[in-house]
């Protein structure tokens, strides 16, 4: 079966230090292009008609980073997620995040919760931003929630399938992708949507994300175009 529109894009945006490598500048300059090129791509989604867009923002692996690049990439987290509550009244995009935000600062979760409630009953394109996310870490937290209701005698074992599995991930609702674009020249899923990408057509391109242009973007939907998906099936 073939589908030419992908409702469901996901990105793991790669390449912003070396980016800034490149060009003698700190990585978390290469991080603020980044975000840059994200505010673009976002908004050519939304006019190609895409329902759903998630991007790999912060994983649960990024910590390990140096406090410095750390600090940095949640000082930008915070400003884009401000500058999105700012666009909130002239723009259609429902914004929400993904991961266990519990580990973040105060001021970031209640960003994220006023730019979720903000943006709750648009009807465009709906902005997944993943934030301390980890694919195992989004699968063992929705294990332990079924745990407890098991315990609880609230669940029995032998209902629990994968429809009903894929109700407790932090995607619940949401499609699974049908495209996941991994800009930079390395071809992993790097602990992103494990669960969800089981099916998902990866593209994969050298080009950094920074220079990942509207062009490029299009490139990658028509690549996507000429996939045959069969899901398993002849």
């Amino acid at each position: 079966m073939t589908i030419s529109t992908p409702q469901h894009i996901a990105i793991i945006m790669d390449g912003n230090g070396r980016w800034a490598k490149k060009r003698g500048l700190p990585v978390n300059a290469g991080h603020r292009a980044g975000a840059g090129a994200l505010r673009k791509l976002a908004s050519e989604a939304e006019k190609m008609g895409i329902k759903h867009l998630t991007v790999y923002a912060f994983s649960t692996e990024n910590w390990n980073r140096s406090p410095q690049e750390v600090d940095g990439l949640m000082r930008l987290i915070n400003e884009y997620l401000q500058k999105y509550m700012d666009d909130a009244a002239k723009s259609d995009v429902r914004v929400s995040v993904i991961g266990d935000t519990n580990r973040l600062e105060p001021d970031t979760q209640a960003k994220i919760e006023e730019l979720t409630e903000m943006t709750a009953m648009k009807r465009g394109m709906h902005l997944h931003i993943a934030i301390n996310y980890g694919g195992r870490d989004e699968i063992v937290r929705a294990a332990r929630k079924l745990a407890k209701r098991v315990r609880d005698e609230a669940l029995s074992p032998d209902s629990i399938d994968e429809g009903l599995f894929d109700q407790y991930l932090d995607t619940a609702g949401t499609p699974a992708p049908d495209l996941l674009i991994r800009t930079g020249g390395v071809v992993r899923l790097s602990n992103f949507m494990l669960w969800q990408a089981a099916y998902t057509e990866i593209y994969a391109t050298d080009v950094l994300w920074p220079d990942f242009s509207a062009r490029e973007f299009r490139n990658a939907l028509s690549w996507y175009a000429g996939v045959e998906r069969r899901f398993g099936a002849r």
